[in-house]
Formats: structure tokens, sequence, C-alpha cells
């Protein structure tokens, strides 16, 4: 038991790489222009945090692009009071999702030498764009940033394991020679030519993980994919808008995304969960024999989460000592994302409904 519980934390240790932004120390070439494209649906609450931090940054964009993608809310007036360039979306033709398509329609708009593409509830550090230019410009090809997951109701920290989990599979060492391997959306940065040498989002046009196919393409097309975590740079608030949002948002792509990964990802990882759950059982087993190693095993995994948190996110003081409430509500977008998936062969996100076998939006 001992020796299970050990090796489920020496996974961990493996699988997570502090590979942070690098803040910027001198500032990129200014002479090529920025575009950042922002699509936006229903966001009107998460669209000031955003355009504010973008006016405050270190290297302003040379052009904000927000796409309305068929809003029902004030999302098109919020973005014009910010001086913004907005797109009008329309629906997706069919072969599209509505994310693809809207991103699409923003970057034909678009004339900058690099793009941004920014999730709506991202939030940037002043720094954060001269950062990703130098780390880009470093690099080669194209960057793309796992958030810090900024949380303030108890549900969202809910999210705690599998804000970890997706850490470990964006800074995996085993990813780094994947060819399937993935961008994580809500924040990419690339080369008008790179992003046109791997066809950008209509190459992925009618794919769920939009993110991880994009990867996929980039790395295809002979362009290098660097993946970082954005801890004092990159920010977002994820699900303020209740936790069905949240089992929906995580549920779209949680089992479809594991078959992206290389098989020492997934065997470490599933190494970490089982000997996770296992240390989870110490308060049902209190008087057994088990109860004294199950208890170190807990105690260890509550320090190594504490450790994982400050990347990953702001999740309080009692959930990474209660972690197996988080673990539970991970178990349970798994079995609802299978539902979705393998039974009514469809999920839902935004008020839509996006098929997984030809993945059209209705």
């Amino acid at each position: 038991m001992a020796t299970l519980l050990a090796l489920g934390c020496a996974a961990g240790f493996v699988l997570f790489r502090r590979s942070t932004v690098p803040l910027a120390s001198r500032s990129p070439s200014a002479s090529e222009r920025l575009s950042v494209i922002i699509p936006a649906r229903n966001e009107e609450g998460n669209l000031p945090h955003l355009l504010e931090s973008l006016q405050a940054q270190s290297r302003r964009p040379d052009e904000v692009i927000v796409v309305d993608d068929c809003s029902e809310d004030r999302t098109r007036a919020v973005a014009e009071s910010y001086g913004v360039t907005v797109v009008e979306g329309t629906p997706p033709p069919p072969g599209w999702t509505g994310k693809n398509w809207a991103v699409w329609n923003g970057y034909a708009c678009s004339t900058g030498d690099l793009v941004a593409f920014l999730d709506a509830d991202v939030r940037l550090a002043p720094k954060a764009l001269e950062s990703l230019l130098a780390a880009r410009e470093q690099a080669g090809g194209v960057v793309s940033v796992v958030p810090y997951h900024w949380t303030e109701k108890f549900y969202e920290r809910l999210a705690l394991i599998p804000n970890i989990l997706g850490i470990f599979a964006f800074t995996s060492p085993f990813e780094e020679a994947n060819p399937r391997k993935g961008l994580y959306g809500s924040c990419i940065l690339a080369t008008r030519e790179d992003y046109e040498k791997a066809k950008g989002h209509e190459g992925v046009r009618s794919e769920l993980l939009d993110d991880l196919n994009l990867g996929a393409r980039f790395t295809e097309s002979g362009v290098p994919v660097r993946n970082f975590i954005g801890r004092g740079l990159v920010s977002f608030r994820m699900y303020p808008g209740g936790i069905r949002s949240e089992v929906q948002g995580f549920g779209k792509g949680a089992v479809l995304s594991t078959g992206k990964l290389s098989a020492w990802t997934i065997a470490l990882v599933a190494a970490w969960l089982v000997g996770l759950i296992v240390s989870e059982a110490a308060p049902f087993l209190l008087g057994t024999a088990l109860a004294l190693p199950l208890a170190v095993g807990y105690l260890l995994y509550t320090l190594q989460i504490f450790y994982f948190v400050k990347y990953a996110g702001r999740f309080g003081a009692v959930l990474p000592v209660l972690h197996l409430l988080s673990t539970a509500f991970f178990l349970y977008v798994m079995l609802y994302s299978l539902y979705r998936v393998s039974v009514t062969g469809r999920v839902a996100w935004k008020g839509r409904h996006i098929e997984v076998g030809g993945n059209h939006d209705r």
C-alpha cells in the first residue's frame, strides 16, 4: 500500500513542470503588427476584464477584434464601448462548430503579422503580451498558455483536481515528442505565416477539441508547439455562471481529450489518480490496519497539491485539504462526459448542442 501511494505521488512530480511564461527582460521587436482576436458568445460579464487588461499592456496590440458569436446579451455593446473592432458573427455553416467559425471570421478581418487568440474570460497582467511575444520569439513556432484559474465561489473551487490534471497534460515531458501535441485554446500566439501554413481554424472547422487538434495541425506542418503555465501573467475565471456551466465546460472534452495524450502521460496520470483515490479512503477506514498508511498517503498528496496549486490557480485553503470533494467532482464530470459522448452522441455548451461524430452546432 505504501509503495502504491509513493509511486502515485512520484508520478505527479514526473508529469509536472514549472514551465511558466518567462517575464520579458527586453522588449521584443515592435516592427511586426499584433492582432488580438476574441470570440465572444454571451460574454458581457467577462469582456470588460479582458479589454481593460489589453489597454493596460506594456506592449499594446495594434488591433483588437471581438467576434460577437450570436450573443443574446450586451456583448456587442460592451465591446464597442472599448473602441475595438466588432465583427458580427453569423450562425456556423454546415461542417463548422460555432467557436471555430467565429475565430475564423475574426482572423479574416485581421491584419497583424502576429495573431493572438484569447478567450473572453482571460485576464492579462500588464507585461503579459510583451512576455508572450518574447517567449514565442525565443521558442519559435506557436505558443499557448494554461491560464492561472482565479476562483471566487466554492463550486468553482471544485475544479481543483481537473485543473491539476490539465497542467499535467500540457507540461508532461512525454508530450514533447507527441505528434498530436495540443494547444491550450484560451491563449494562443502564432505568426500569420505559421497559422496559414497549418490552415488555422479552417483546418479544424468541425472539431470539438479545436485547440488540441490545431496543435497537431501545427506539428504536422513542421511548426514547433510550446505550452506554458500562465501564473503571474495570464489568468482566467472560467465558470462564474454556475456549477451547471462548469460541468458542461469540463465535460465537453474530458473523455475525448484523453485520447490525444501519449501512452506514458496517460499511464502516469492514471497512477497519480489511483494513488490519490486510494489515499482519500483514509477518513472512511479509521480504526483499521490501513488507516495509518492511508493517512500518511493523504498527507503526502495534500502537501503535493498545495505545491501544484501555486501554479494551477486560486483555490483557497479548504479544497486542497479536502481534495476528496474535488476528486468526486472530477469523477462525476468524467461520467457525465462519457454519457454525453457514448449515449447521446453530442455535448452541450453555451446554448448549443454539438454532435460528437459530425460536430455540427445546433
